[in-house]
């Protein structure tokens, strides 16, 4: 009789009563489990939507001569660029020199007609190539003052949270909660007092 009261196995009680009160803990912490792993995989999607959405807003908020841009500083840096301007020049050089069929020389050395347009070329490939890197530096100061940003707020938050697990260490009379490193990393970090620092210490490059 103890030993069925043991294993719940009373009058009325079959073994599945038993089992379940074993796995019952068990089924909880594994739907525990998988909340988790969903609401994380739910907050990595929510920061992957919203990067991409900043992504396609930076890209919409282009005007037309940008769009222009990118598109040529694009196109500029392909491999196929280069192979096609490699042949392009080796055709105009056989053909003002040697000639080819019924084509024949029309800008025989030194070749003043071709030296006139890559020299336009690159002159508005070097304008299109810079304001496509004006445009991608201003985007790169905009997510660098969102790190920012973020950086801060993540700082504020830690040293709030620090501040409230000392003041807890503190009341169970734990002795880390007079550490002194601990206090001092309780302290609010003032981003001008780590500049300075930096500033200070790091060498001069002259």
């Amino acid at each position: 009789m103890a030993l069925q009261r043991g294993m719940g196995l009373l009058p009325g009680r079959g073994r599945g009563h038993f089992a379940h009160r074993i796995a019952g803990p068990a089924v909880l912490t594994k739907k525990r489990a998988l909340t988790r792993v969903r609401s994380g995989r739910s907050a990595a999607k929510r920061n992957i939507r919203a990067i991409s959405d900043l992504e396609h807003h930076a890209l919409a908020e282009r005007t037309p001569g940008q769009k222009w841009a990118d598109a040529v500083a694009n196109s500029a840096g392909r491999f196929s660029f280069a192979v096609g301007h490699f042949v392009w020049f080796a055709l105009w050089i056989f053909v003002n020199t040697e000639g080819i069929g019924p084509l024949h020389p029309f800008d025989p050395y030194p070749f003043p007609l071709l030296t006139l347009i890559t020299s336009l070329e690159a002159i508005f490939l070097s304008l299109f190539i810079l304001t496509s890197q004006n445009r991608a530096t201003a985007q790169a100061d905009r997510r660098s003052h969102l790190d920012l940003q973020i950086n801060l707020l993540a700082e504020s938050e830690s040293t709030a949270t620090l501040k409230m697990l000392r003041a807890l260490c503190k009341h169970q009379g734990l002795k880390i909660a007079d550490d002194p490193e601990i206090g001092e990393l309780a302290e609010r970090t003032e981003p001008k007092t780590l500049i300075r620092d930096l500033q200070d210490q790091l060498p001069d490059a002259s």
